[in-house]
């Protein structure tokens, strides 16, 4: 249990994060657990207010792969990727879309609200605030980010609200495409000039071994990461994160950071302790 010196302590220690960090733009990158279990959501809604409260400006991003495989196994449409990217038709479109727009930007909205009513949901396609083209035939409609209105979040939070983003784009003649959740929110944060862009994700970090959850690398440049990608030391679903990563600080974002999203406020510790709790890659080792 902490006693009232732990408290004070810990005060201390956040407070010049918080001087450093108000007025900032800080990009949330949100999937998996926090989505499907309703505590983790709630601890969640809990942090982005938190930051919200004290005067940093967040935006939640979020996907939601597991839940368009649970209903489109419910449709009888079986799940096809190629490169990692999910083959999306005219059928596979509408689950997406009711699922990121009608179902896990509402749940998030609501979870937020639930504790003050300032969080407003907004899709890709509204507005054409993620504008896209696409990617490659063979996925169908997936669309790569080329334009976002970042000016638009930036209203949402002149007027005090927290725009909470579901990956969903338009092309210019308003024709919808799935796109990935990390690129969006890469591309957000480089358009709106963010402080800091993070990935929640299931596992600590970048590991040395994948295998041993101690050898977490807590900083690293963008050419580190690079180095890493290209010698093949990390595989499967790290990649595109830090590629993201890697593409966000050389666009201009401020450092961006992959922590786990399993840890209970793993947001508050990564950006208002000394120590942090994942993974952060900036253009410099700081």
């Amino acid at each position: 249990m902490i006693n009232t010196n732990d408290t004070a302590r810990i005060l201390i220690e956040a407070l010049p994060y918080i001087r450093r960090f108000t007025g900032k733009t800080i990009i949330v990158k949100v999937g998996g657990l926090p989505m499907t279990d309703p505590d983790r959501m709630r601890s969640l809604a809990k942090d982005i207010l938190l930051l919200h409260s004290v005067g940093i400006r967040p935006v939640l991003v979020h996907g939601g792969g597991p839940q368009i495989d649970v209903e489109m196994a419910r449709a009888g449409i079986d799940v096809k990727r190629v490169d990692g990217l999910r083959v999306t038709d005219a059928d596979t479109l509408d689950i997406v879309r009711m699922v990121l727009v009608g179902k896990t930007n509402r749940d998030l909205v609501a979870a937020i609200n639930a504790l003050e009513p300032v969080a407003i949901g907004v899709a890709g396609e509204d507005g054409r605030l993620l504008e896209v083209e696409p990617i490659d035939q063979r996925l169908g409609y997936v669309g790569r980010v080329t334009k976002v209105r970042g000016a638009l979040l930036h209203d949402f939070h002149d007027d005090g609200l927290i725009p909470i983003v579901s990956t969903v784009g338009a092309d210019r003649l308003a024709q919808p495409y799935n796109v990935n959740a990390d690129d969006a929110a890469r591309a957000i944060a480089v358009a709106m000039g963010a402080e800091k862009l993070i990935y929640l994700t299931a596992t600590p970090g970048l590991l040395a071994d994948p295998n041993d959850p101690r050898s977490l690398i807590h900083r690293l440049t963008a050419a580190d990461a690079r180095r890493r990608i290209s010698d093949e030391s990390v595989t499967g679903g790290m990649i595109p994160k830090l590629t993201a990563c890697a593409e966000a600080v050389e666009g201009g974002v401020g450092s961006a950071h992959m922590i786990d999203g399993r840890a209970e406020h793993a947001i508050l510790v990564e950006l208002f302790t000394d120590e942090g709790i994942g993974t952060m890659i900036s253009t410099e080792l700081q």
